[in-house]
C-alpha cells in the first residue's frame, strides 16, 4: 500500500534543505515511511547506546553517521522519539547548522514537538512538520491524489468502509482485520499512552486520575466536553482538567475541535467537542461514524496546511437554537465545506445544512449516510446542501 505521506517526504527530501519533523500517534506509520526512504541511518532515543550518540552533541553524531566521508548521496538521518529529551531542540539546531549540507534530516515522534517548550533556541526557518494521521479510505481503496488535493471520484467497495469503522486506521490492526487482534492492540496502545507516555513526558502525578478522564474522553467521543462536569467526576479543579486533556491531546491520544462563531447569529462558543485518534474505541454507532469522518477531515486539513496548499482548520457549528452541524472545514480563514453525519440515509436533510450555509457562505454543503451505496459522484460539484454516500467523500480526501 502507497501512503499518501510517501510522495510528500520524497518530494520534499529532493527539493528543500529543511528538517522533517514526523509527529503522529504511535504506531501510525511514521518509521515505516522512512524505512521507505534510502540511504538511512536511525539514532532511536529508547537505545541506550544511541541516547549516548546524541546526548554527546553534532560532532559525535556526524561521526557515528560517517558524515566526514564523502557520499554521492546525502544519507538520511532518522532521530526517533528525541522529544523525550529536554534539549534536543538545541542539538537539533547545532547539527543542522553544521551539518545541512551533507545529509538529510528526519524527526519523528509520538508526541506534538513542541511539548517540550523550554528545548532552547528556535528552529525556525530549519524545519517543515508533517503530522502522520491514521489510514483514510483513499488510501486503502488506492486511489492517486491529483495534484496532491484531491482523489478522482470513484466508486469503492463497502467492505473498505465498514473495514475502517470496525478496525480503525492504525496500520496493523486495519490491515489484519482480526477482532482478537484488534482488541489486544487497543487496549495495550490505550494504556502506553495513559500510562506510560504521561509519565514520561510529563510532570503530572495524578497517574489514576489522568487513566480515568481517558476513559471518560473515550467515552464522551463526538461529543461536547463540559470541563467543570469532568471535574468533579474526577475530584479535581477546572483548571486541572484542561490541563491532562492538553496532555492528552499532545500526546496523541484524543483531539478537540471548537465551535466557528464569526458572523454566526446567537453562537455558542463555550464547549468544545473531543474525538479520538483511535475512532474505533468511540461508542458504536452514530458517534463512531462521526469520528470516523472527523479523523478523515481533520488529515485532509493537516495535509493540506502541512504541504503548502493553504491554511485549513475544522470546527463545527451550533447555535441558541439548537441549530447545529457536525464540521465545518475552513479554507484560508473562510468556511468551505459544511458535513453533516448520519449513519443512515433515511434520515431527512437537516435544514441546518441550509441555514448554515446562508450564514457563512460555504461552497458546500453535505448530509454524508454511511449507509449510502458509493455512487462515484462528484461531491464537490454539489453547491446546495445534498446527501452524499459517505465513502464517496471520504475516498476524495488525502
Amino acid at each position: 500500500m502507497n501512503r499518501t505521506y510517501e510522495t510528500v517526504l520524497r518530494e520534499h527530501f529532493s527539493t528543500n534543505r529543511q528538517m522533517a519533523l514526523l509527529s503522529g500517534p504511535r504506531q501510525v506509520g511514521k518509521t515505516t515511511l522512512l524505512s521507505l526512504l534510502e540511504p538511512k541511518v536511525t539514532l532511536n532515543w529508547d537505545d541506550p547506546a544511541d541516547k549516548q550518540i546524541f546526548t554527546a552533541g553534532a560532532n559525535a553524531i556526524a561521526a557515528h553517521c560517517n558524515l566526514d566521508t564523502l557520499s554521492p548521496i546525502p544519507p538520511l538521518l532518522a532521530f526517533d522519539e528525541i522529544h523525550k529529551y529536554p534539549k534536543w531542540k538545541n542539538i537539533l539546531k547545532g547539527f543542522f547548522d553544521k551539518y545541512a549540507a551533507r545529509a538529510k534530516i528526519a524527526v519523528t515522534g509520538s508526541a506534538r514537538l513542541d511539548l517540550h517548550k523550554r528545548g532552547g533556541d528556535s528552529m525556525r526557518g530549519r524545519y517543515f512538520g508533517y503530522r502522520i494521521h491514521p489510514l483514510s479510505l483513499g488510501e486503502i481503496a488506492g486511489l492517486p491524489l491529483d495534484n496532491g488535493f484531491l482523489r478522482p471520484p470513484r466508486k469503492t467497495d463497502p467492505a473498505l468502509l465498514d473495514t475502517l469503522v470496525r478496525f480503525g486506521g492504525f496500520p496493523e490492526p486495519c490491515l489484519k482485520t482480526s477482532p482478537k487482534f484488534h482488541r489486544q492492540w487497543s487496549r495495550a496502545q490505550r494504556d502506553q499512552v495513559l500510562r506510560d507516555e504521561v509519565r514520561d513526558l510529563t510532570a503530572v502525578r495524578e497517574m489514576s486520575q489522568i487513566h480515568l478522564l481517558g476513559e471518560f474522553l473515550t467515552a464522551q467521543a463526538a461529543s461536547s466536553v463540559n470541563f467543570t462536569t469532568l471535574g468533579k467526576h474526577l475530584q479535581a479543579s477546572t483548571d486541572s482538567v484542561r490541563r491532562w486533556c492538553d496532555t492528552l491531546e499532545n500526546l496523541y491520544f484524543c483531539w478537540f475541535i471548537r465551535p466557528y462563531s464569526r458572523n454566526i447569529p446567537r453562537s455558542l462558543i463555550k464547549e468544545p467537542k473531543t474525538f479520538l485518534w483511535d475512532w474505533s474505541a468511540a461508542p458504536a454507532g452514530g458517534h463512531r461514524w462521526e469520528n470516523l469522518v472527523g479523523g478523515h477531515l481533520l488529515k485532509a486539513a493537516h495535509f493540506w496546511t502541512d504541504t503548502g496548499l493553504g491554511d485549513f482548520t475544522l470546527h463545527f457549528l451550533r447555535d441558541k437554537e439548537k441549530r447545529e452541524v457536525d464540521f465545518l472545514l475552513a479554507r484560508d480563514g473562510k468556511p468551505w465545506l459544511l458535513v453533516e453525519v448520519k449513519s443512515s440515509a433515511d434520515a431527512p436533510l437537516s435544514p441546518a445544512l441550509a441555514y448554515f450555509q446562508r450564514e457563512t457562505g460555504a461552497q458546500h454543503a453535505w448530509q454524508v449516510a454511511a449507509d449510502l451505496p458509493s455512487a462515484g459522484a462528484d461531491c464537490f460539484a454539489a453547491t446546495t446542501p445534498v446527501k452524499v454516500p459517505m465513502s464517496d467523500l471520504l475516498s476524495r480526501l488525502p
